[in-house]
């Protein structure tokens, strides 16, 4: 068990090593202070509570960030869990430290739930918190990251929801502040509870060829630093393999195998100066072979997280491809602690701090026309998306997502510009406004006064979540009742395709419950809001979809003669259901799940009497069910229901249409693991144009799981629509 003193000892340590001369005695009064108020409560593991404080403080220290962020720290849960108040904290130890533990606290109150509402507002209240004093963040980064290490002491189903939520947040929001350390260990710990097997094998063959990767880095590592020394360059060169979430996604990506990877390795060199960095990257060109295309300089355009260096591939005699990443020490401060290492460099967040945080400024901008599952989703992009960086005719440097196109740079620049554009020039000629921008292109924006406004096709075609709200924005403010009848049609078309009828809509006794679940006060409000981009139609049905669902059956029952009515409780039920089937006016009679549409409880379903293999069960809407109503075939089609036993899974397929990009299958994945569900097949199918299916088969319990799933599936980035396919 972790001791108190083991983990002041290392505090301690940590402290005199990054803020020397600290006032110890300040500090001692803080640990006191929260051990104090801490006493009655312990850890998962038994162990005192007041060593998470501890270990908190201990990364909030290597960090590099100041006095009062340790102190807030050390004191991070005392409002939370004790009777200490805000005011008491003031009185000890200041106004700041105060209002840190305050911030944190709020943060930890508000934690993310599965609710896609409350997570925005959770989020919203992170951005807010962030615009006034990164140290809140940084220091609920911080307590997240102790929580990852101990999180062995946690049950399973815990583990996969603090893991999820890492993955979804934590990890990318460490990214954007561009602390890759710590996103490293945040990715690599929730994989280990997210896909254990996946973790343990890449581990396990990296430990393995632990001896061989050690040669083969001290060799490439002698080879730069002997070059670097005969040239008199003061310099520090080591090798490292890439950590294991990195390995994991490429695997998936590349559809490749550990022994098929060359790339994991990766090499950095740190030098005093800028003149050396470009310096030591001439001497490795020349030392080794240059793969072309893979060179970045991170250092003349630095990322909007303030992430600088040179980053080159090359290959070796050994004809394996590593990564040299070459940087100053300051670089390199900020490449591992990112924002934190403004304290160190520029005592505080303040220099240029309204820079650094003006996507948070866009995000905040952003959330108040998104709805709240598309919000979450785009905050991911934003933040955890790799960037372009393109340059205005002027020379002004702008960073988008990868993929942006001239759209996406227009509304970059004003949502004026945006709204009054006719065409785009990318490095002086014509282009298509769909072409994808790299790297150094030159955009102009052509514009007219007579322009229309932008077309709906662009919320397709632009990537940046900034543009799509400037868009969306415009056709709310411009085009209301154009945007009722395509709103309209849409849902309408959306309805029949999942085998409602739209007249249920305006069912007297379910309209209002309907509106309600929807958050509008009237249909035209839904019809507009589905028009202007605002919510997708299928959201809206898949809102409404159970409750009409539940009428119609109960339509449905008060149809049924009441001869003929079977009590749940009837133990007809029982003796009659054979796979969870009743079959109507049959007894013991085979059934079998129909492979064209693998119908699940919950779904509508028809029955059709199969030569010699009993009754065959369809979904309702499956295309092979629509001959019921020929006359030719009408005696073999019967009624069947579900029976009202205990749930058992039953297979069912998913197809989901996507645009081509890497990472689709492991996002989908990850929502089938954290849902619980056995997963029997799943695999992906690059088509052309860009677009992708992936196809998945796995077991639920009923059809509300199934559109449960289905609805997070379609909230992963990139992915289209969906549809049951075959088994």
């Amino acid at each position: 068990m972790e001791t108190f003193e083991d983990h002041y000892q290392s505090m301690v340590a940590a402290l005199q090593k990054h803020m020397p001369g600290v006032d110890m005695a300040l500090i001692d009064r803080a640990v006191e202070y929260a051990d104090v108020k801490h006493k009655r409560q312990k850890r998962k593991d038994g162990s005192p509570y007041i060593i998470h404080p501890l270990a908190v403080a201990e990364v909030v220290t290597e960090m590099g960030l100041d006095m009062d962020a340790v102190l807030g720290a050390l004191l991070h849960d005392c409002i939370e869990d004790t009777d200490a108040s805000h005011e008491d904290i003031e009185k000890i130890f200041g106004t700041t430290v105060a209002e840190l533990v305050e911030g944190v606290t709020k943060l930890t109150r508000a934690d993310f739930s599965s609710s896609e509402e409350a997570q925005m507002e959770n989020l919203r209240k992170m951005f807010m918190a962030m615009s006034k004093d990164i140290r809140v963040v940084l220091i609920k980064i911080a307590d997240r990251l102790h929580n990852m290490r101990t999180m062995q002491y946690q049950t399973p189903e815990k583990q996969v929801k603090k893991c999820k939520e890492t993955m979804d947040i934590y990890a990318p929001l460490a990214h954007r502040l561009g602390m890759q350390k710590i996103k490293w260990e945040l990715e690599d710990t929730s994989l280990r509870y997210l896909t254990p097997d996946d973790y343990n094998t890449i581990t396990s063959y990296l430990q393995s060829h632990k001896e061989q990767d050690e040669q083969f880095m001290n060799t490439i590592q002698n080879k730069i630093t002997e070059r670097l020394d005969s040239m008199g360059i003061h310099s520090t060169a080591y090798g490292r393999i890439k950590h294991v979430y990195s390995i994991y996604r490429k695997m998936q990506s590349q559809n490749k195998t550990m022994d098929e990877l060359y790339d994991i390795y990766a090499f950095r060199v740190i030098v005093d100066s800028i003149p050396d960095c470009y310096n030591v990257l001439g001497h490795v060109h020349d030392l080794f072979k240059l793969v072309p295309g893979r060179f970045k300089d991170y250092i003349s355009t630095k990322k909007p997280n303030g992430y600088q260096s040179l980053h080159t591939t090359v290959i070796g005699k050994q004809g394996i491809p590593f990564e040299v990443q070459i940087r100053t020490w300051e670089m390199h401060e900020v490449a591992e602690y990112g924002i934190a290492a403004h304290w160190k460099y520029k005592q505080g967040a303040g220099e240029g701090s309204e820079k650094d945080f003006e996507w948070v400024r866009r995000l905040l901008e952003t959330q108040q026309d998104s709805e709240a599952e598309e919000f979450v989703q785009s905050m991911k992009i934003d933040m955890f998306d790799d960037e372009v960086f393109v340059y205005t005719p002027k020379g002004r440097i702008v960073s988008l997502p990868a993929g942006s196109t001239p759209i996406d740079f227009a509304y970059a620049i004003h949502s004026g510009v945006g709204n009054a554009m006719v065409g785009a020039k990318v490095n002086h000629r014509i282009a298509n406004i769909d072409s994808k921008l790299k790297n150094g292109d030159i955009v102009e924006i052509l514009t007219s006064k007579s322009a229309k406004g932008p077309s709906r096709d662009w919320l397709i075609i632009c990537k940046s979540n900034q543009a799509r709200t400037k868009i969306k924005q415009w056709f709310k403010r411009e085009k209301r009742e154009e945007n009722i009848v395509h709103g309209k049609a849409s849902f309408e078309a959306e309805m029949k395709r999942a085998g409602l009828p739209v007249s249920m809509i305006n069912d007297a006794t379910l309209e209002p419950q309907l509106l309600k679940k929807l958050s509008f006060t009237c249909w035209d409000d839904m019809y507009a809001a589905i028009g202007y981009g605002g919510m997708t139609a299928a959201k809206a049905v898949g809102k409404v979809r159970d409750d009409i669902q539940r009428t119609l059956r109960a339509q449905d029952v008060d149809n049924i003669p009441k001869a003929m009515r079977l009590s749940p409780d009837d133990p007809k039920v029982a003796r009659n259901a054979v796979d969870g089937i009743i079959v109507e006016d049959m007894e013991s009679i085979m059934v079998k799940f129909a492979k064209c549409c693998a119908p699940v409880p919950g779904d509508a379903i028809a029955g059709f009497i199969t030569k010699g293999f009993g009754v065959s069960v369809h979904r309702a809407d499956c295309p092979n069910a629509a001959h019921r109503n020929d006359p030719r075939q009408a005696a073999r089609w019967v009624r069947v229901r579900w029976a009202n036993q205990a749930e058992q899974p039953f297979e069912t397929t998913l197809e989901l249409d996507c645009i081509t990009r890497d990472g689709l299958l492991l996002d989908a994945m990850l929502i089938l693991h954290s849902a619980k569900v056995r997963v029997r097949e799943a695999y992906g199918k690059d088509l052309p144009n860009d677009r992708s299916i992936v196809t998945l088969r796995f077991e639920v319990k009923n059809v509300a799981e199934l559109e449960t799933i289905r609805k997070k599936l379609l909230d992963i980035r990139d992915v289209v629509s969906s549809r049951r396919g075959q088994n």
